[in-house]
Protein backbone atom coordinates (compact mmCIF):
# COMPACT_ATOMS: atom_id res chain seq x y z
CA UNK A 1 0.00 0.00 0.00
CA UNK A 2 1.38 3.26 -1.34
CA UNK A 3 1.68 5.62 2.23
CA UNK A 4 1.44 9.39 1.80
CA UNK A 5 4.13 10.81 3.97
CA UNK A 6 3.02 12.77 7.10
CA UNK A 7 4.37 15.79 5.86
CA UNK A 8 2.36 15.74 2.50
CA UNK A 9 -0.74 15.04 4.30
CA UNK A 10 -0.15 18.04 6.50
CA UNK A 11 -0.52 19.88 3.88
CA UNK A 12 -3.33 18.46 1.24
CA UNK A 13 -6.75 19.47 1.68
CA UNK A 14 -10.03 18.26 -0.16
CA UNK A 15 -10.71 20.52 -3.19
CA UNK A 16 -14.50 19.91 -2.56
CA UNK A 17 -14.48 20.85 1.10
CA UNK A 18 -11.48 22.33 2.16
CA UNK A 19 -11.16 19.83 4.91
CA UNK A 20 -7.75 18.06 6.17
CA UNK A 21 -7.53 14.70 4.48
CA UNK A 22 -6.92 11.37 6.09
CA UNK A 23 -5.34 8.34 4.49
CA UNK A 24 -7.16 5.04 4.57
CA UNK A 25 -5.57 2.05 2.77
CA UNK A 26 -5.27 3.21 -0.50
CA UNK A 27 -7.04 6.34 -0.41
CA UNK A 28 -7.59 9.72 1.14
CA UNK A 29 -11.03 10.79 2.91
CA UNK A 30 -12.07 14.04 4.00
CA UNK A 31 -11.74 14.70 7.70
CA UNK A 32 -15.55 17.01 7.23
CA UNK A 33 -18.31 15.30 4.80
CA UNK A 34 -19.85 17.45 1.66
CA UNK A 35 -22.87 18.82 1.17
CA UNK A 36 -24.21 15.57 0.66
CA UNK A 37 -23.39 14.62 3.85
CA UNK A 38 -20.92 11.88 3.07
CA UNK A 39 -17.23 11.77 3.07
CA UNK A 40 -15.26 12.21 -0.38
CA UNK A 41 -12.48 9.51 -0.89
CA UNK A 42 -9.72 10.31 -3.37
CA UNK A 43 -7.48 7.73 -5.13
CA UNK A 44 -3.99 7.25 -4.04
CA UNK A 45 -2.29 6.11 -7.80
CA UNK A 46 0.83 5.69 -8.02
CA UNK A 47 2.07 7.49 -4.80
CA UNK A 48 0.12 10.62 -6.20
CA UNK A 49 -3.14 11.26 -4.74
CA UNK A 50 -5.72 12.01 -7.28
CA UNK A 51 -7.40 15.31 -5.69
CA UNK A 52 -10.49 15.82 -8.80
CA UNK A 53 -13.58 16.03 -7.49
CA UNK A 54 -15.71 12.72 -8.12
CA UNK A 55 -16.84 14.11 -11.46
CA UNK A 56 -13.85 15.56 -12.93
CA UNK A 57 -12.30 12.00 -12.28
CA UNK A 58 -14.99 10.72 -13.90
CA UNK A 59 -14.41 13.02 -17.14
CA UNK A 60 -10.33 12.46 -17.01
CA UNK A 61 -11.10 8.93 -16.76
CA UNK A 62 -13.10 8.95 -20.14
CA UNK A 63 -10.75 11.34 -21.82
CA UNK A 64 -7.87 9.12 -20.99
CA UNK A 65 -9.44 6.35 -22.11
CA UNK A 66 -10.62 8.32 -25.26
CA UNK A 67 -6.79 8.35 -25.41
CA UNK A 68 -5.79 5.07 -25.48
CA UNK A 69 -8.37 3.36 -27.77
CA UNK A 70 -7.46 6.11 -30.22
CA UNK A 71 -3.68 4.90 -29.95
CA UNK A 72 -4.76 1.00 -30.48
CA UNK A 73 -6.21 2.34 -33.85
CA UNK A 74 -3.04 3.98 -35.85
CA UNK A 75 -1.38 1.16 -37.11
CA UNK A 76 2.31 2.58 -38.48
CA UNK A 77 2.10 5.31 -41.27
CA UNK A 78 -1.47 6.32 -40.06
CA UNK A 79 -1.44 10.14 -39.48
Amino acid sequence: MPKVSPELLSILRCPVTGSPLEQDGEELVTTAAAASGEKLRYAIQDGIPLLLPPELLAAANAAASDQHDAGQHDGPGHA
